[in-house]
């Protein structure tokens, strides 16, 4: 069954180099986090990856990525292939608001990649590492229990999702008895603390379930996700500069609308991420030690 790996990748600047977070060394060889997911999607099962990039670092994403993991996903029989975010990718009837520079968001970024999501399908974020578990639970979840309404999510536990160096913005998920989402509140600066997270002064349970962001989805969604983008360039008015259209909200509001099933599916793996410069020695050294356990070869691809 063919189940797809979509990663949002056009929030890589244009001019390449170690400023760049997504493209920061991680690895014994020069490893970028990226390359950990796409290695633990096709240990999983994944044997198609689209890249969303922007048009104008495609040369660059291809040069110092993309060739590079074509060549690895071709000897395995993995199939890449890109799509391209802009700001002028709109529905038939709108146009980019004058003075408009900002992204239109995760929701749009998705939406550029419909042609290609004839399958189900993970979405993921480039800079983030969210461990093999959860790509073994999205996998089985993908290609035996997700229909045209009914979909997943990871959750992460709040504890290992929050960075020594500063606040962090998670998406805190509200769930039912029986492991379903029924509200994602995005939370913002929630920071470490003695006693485990905290927000504003207010303690938070750091045994709660986030999201970063990582989605298992069918391609009925799109048409779902096309129409809620139509509502949300409608009612902008006022905030057209600044309004993004992102995943978790839009997928909030079908859940309170009852339109879709999210199973939330938890993992115990540490998520990891450069949000500030400080934090990169830490993501360094975490892969050294999951090397160490043997839980990646130094040489990270030669185990497929």
């Amino acid at each position: 069954m063919k189940t797809t790996l979509l990663i949002m990748a056009a929030g890589i600047g244009s001019r390449f180099g170690g400023g760049i977070k997504q493209l920061a060394p991680v690895g014994p060889n020069g490893e970028i986090i990226m390359d950990y997911s796409i290695h633990d999607a096709i240990k999983a099962g994944f044997n198609k990856i689209v890249f969303i990039i922007r048009k104008d670092i495609e040369a660059d994403f291809r040069a110092i990525i993309g060739d590079r993991i074509e060549k690895i996903c071709a000897e395995h029989g993995v199939e890449v292939g890109y799509a391209f975010q802009s700001l002028d990718k709109l529905p038939a009837g709108y146009e980019v608001p004058e003075g408009r520079i900002k992204p239109w968001g995760t929701g749009q970024a998705v939406l550029v990649a419909k042609d290609l999501l004839t399958e189900p399908f993970a979405v993921i974020n480039a800079d983030d590492y969210y461990g093999k578990v959860a790509f073994e639970k999205l996998h089985t979840f993908l290609t035996t229990e997700a229909t045209d309404k009914d979909f997943c999510m990871a959750g992460f536990l709040l504890k290992n999702t929050l960075s020594d160096n500063g606040g962090v913005t998670r998406g805190v998920c509200q769930v039912n008895g029986d492991g379903y989402l029924t509200d994602v509140v995005e939370t913002s600066d929630i920071v470490k603390t003695a006693d485990g997270a905290a927000v504003n002064g207010q303690p938070l349970d750091a045994d709660s379930l986030v999201s970063m962001n990582m989605w298992g989805l069918t391609p009925a969604y799109m048409s779902m996700l096309e129409e809620g983008f139509v509502q949300f360039l409608s009612g902008i008015q006022g905030n057209e500069l600044k309004a993004e259209y992102l995943l978790p909200i839009h997928i909030g509001g079908l859940l309170r609308d009852n339109q879709v099933s999210v199973k939330v599916l938890s993992t115990p793996d540490k998520w990891f991420g450069v949000t500030y410069k400080e934090d990169k020695e830490l993501v360094i050294q975490s892969f050294k030690e999951l090397i160490a356990a043997g839980e990646y070869e130094p040489d990270l691809f030669s185990d497929l």
